[in-house]
C-alpha cells in the first residue's frame, strides 16, 4: 500500500479524488489537508462521501504522513507550498496546478499520458494538463505526430461550470449560468501554451492554434471541436488516428459523433476525426474533473509507481 496525502482537499477536483481513491486497492488516504476545514469531517464538505469516508480533515501539511502528495491549490500556490515545506521534495508529488507545466527551473514531467507515457513512468514529480489542453491536445495529437496539418488550427470548446472551481465568481452562480452561454478569454486561454509547448516538441508544429472558449450552462464536461486543412485522405486520418491510440486505455477513437453524456464520470476522451472536403475536422470530448483532472491525475500517479495504469479507473459513465 502507498500512503497518500492531498493538500488542498476541499475543493472540486479534490473531491473526485478522494472518490477514486478511497476505492483504490492500492492507496491507503493518510491526509486531507483543508487550510480552513481542519477538525471537519470529509462528508461534511463532499457530502456525497456521507457512509464511505470517515477521514478528517487536517490543517498542517504533515510530509510525514504520506509517501506521495496530491497537490490540488489554485494557481500559484503549489509553488509557495513547496517553499515553505522543501522537504516535500523528498516525496512523490502529483501537482494539478498550472505552476509547473510548462518548462523552467524544476524537475516536473508534464503529464499527459498519451504523449510523455515513458517520462511519467520516471519521474517523481508529474505537473497534471489543464482540462481544455487535455481536450484539445488528445483531438489534435495524432494529427500533430504525423504531420498531417497544413497551416493554422482552428479549435473552439465548451466546458462546464465545475471548470472554474469551487470559489464563487459573477460567471459561476446559478442564476447567472442557467440558460446561458458565453465566450471567454478568446485566442488568449493560458492553456494555450502548455499545447504550443506540447506541439512545438512532438511535431515540431509552428503555425497557430485559435482557440475560442465558451462557458457551457450544465457542471461537467468539455467538448472541443478542431479543424484544420490537410491533403492526407479520410482513409489515411482514420489508420493515423487507430494507429496512434491502438493501445492507449483510455482515448477511444469512435466514428460518429460523440456527445458529453458518454464520458460524464469516467477517465475517457472520446475522438471523432472525419475528413470534410479540404478540411479535417475533429470532436473530442471529456469530464473536465476526472480525465481533465483527478482521473488523469491518478492515472499519472500509477505509472509513477508502477502500478497498472488503470487502477482505480473502473469509473462508469452516467448515460442519462
Amino acid at each position: 500500500m502507498i500512503r497518500v496525502g492531498i493538500i488542498g482537499a476541499a475543493g472540486y477536483t479534490a473531491g473526485e479524488l478522494i472518490r477514486i481513491l478511497i476505492n483504490h486497492q492500492k492507496v491507503e488516504l493518510t491526509l486531507l489537508q483543508s487550510d480552513s476545514n481542519g477538525g471537519r469531517k470529509v462528508h461534511e464538505i463532499h457530502h456525497d462521501l456521507i457512509g464511505e469516508c470517515d477521514l478528517m480533515f487536517e490543517t498542517d501539511i504533515k510530509v510525514d504522513k504520506a509517501d506521495l502528495f496530491f497537490i490540488c491549490k489554485g494557481h500559484g500556490e503549489s509553488q509557495k507550498i513547496l517553499d515553505s515545506n522543501p522537504s516535500l521534495l523528498n516525496k512523490q508529488i502529483v501537482d494539478l496546478s498550472q505552476d509547473f507545466r510548462l518548462k523552467g527551473d524544476h524537475d516536473f514531467t508534464y503529464g499527459l499520458p498519451e504523449a510523455y507515457k515513458e517520462f511519467i513512468q520516471k519521474s517523481n514529480y508529474v505537473s497534471n494538463p489543464g482540462c481544455f489542453a487535455t481536450c484539445i491536445q488528445l483531438g489534435l495529437l495524432p494529427a500533430i505526430d504525423s504531420k498531417i496539418v497544413n497551416g493554422d488550427i482552428h479549435t473552439s470548446g465548451i466546458t462546464g461550470s465545475t471548470g472554474a472551481g469551487q470559489k464563487l465568481s459573477q460567471t459561476s452562480h446559478f442564476s447567472w449560468r442557467n440558460n446561458n452561454v458565453s465566450v471567454y478569454k478568446a485566442f488568449k486561454h493560458q492553456h494555450l501554451l502548455e499545447i504550443n509547448q506540447t506541439f512545438s516538441t512532438i511535431g515540431k508544429f509552428e503555425d497557430h492554434i485559435n482557440f475560442v472558449p465558451y462557458r457551457g450552462n450544465f457542471t461537467r464536461g468539455i467538448m472541443i471541436t478542431s479543424y484544420f486543412k490537410s491533403s492526407a485522405s479520410d482513409l489515411e486520418l482514420q489508420e493515423i488516428y487507430a494507429s496512434y491510440y491502438k493501445e492507449s486505455l483510455f482515448t477511444h477513437v469512435i466514428d460518429h459523433n460523440p456527445d458529453i453524456k458518454m464520458i460524464v464520470n469516467t477517465n475517457k476522451c472520446l475522438v471523432y476525426p472525419v475528413k470534410i472536403d479540404d478540411q479535417v475536422m475533429v470532436i473530442s470530448v471529456i469530464d473536465n474533473l476526472i480525465k481533465g483532472a483527478s482521473g488523469q491525475a491518478v492515472q499519472n500517479m500509477n505509472l509513477m509507481l508502477g502500478f497498472a495504469e488503470g487502477e482505480g479507473l473502473n469509473l462508469k459513465s452516467i448515460a442519462f
